[in-house]
């Protein structure tokens, strides 16, 4: 079966200026959702984050840790 492997070299892609173009606009518009995916799970993560760090200074902060109301 390794002796039937076989290299391939590809020089040159020809391709039309205009379908390349299409191409662009398309993975552009397609790149749009995947970038709000993106800053969701930042956001998502970004409150956790807060959250955790932040409700621990909350609390010192305001006496909390200490038993006071």
């Amino acid at each position: 079966m390794a002796e039937d492997k076989r290299e391939v070299v590809v020089t040159d892609i020809k391709i039309p200026f205009w379908s390349m173009v299409v191409l662009m606009v398309k993975w552009a518009i397609a790149a749009i959702p995947a970038v709000i995916i993106l800053m969701l799970i930042g956001l998502l993560v970004s409150v956790v984050l807060s959250m955790v760090a932040g409700a621990g200074w909350h609390q010192h902060y305001w006496g909390m840790s200490r038993g006071w109301s």
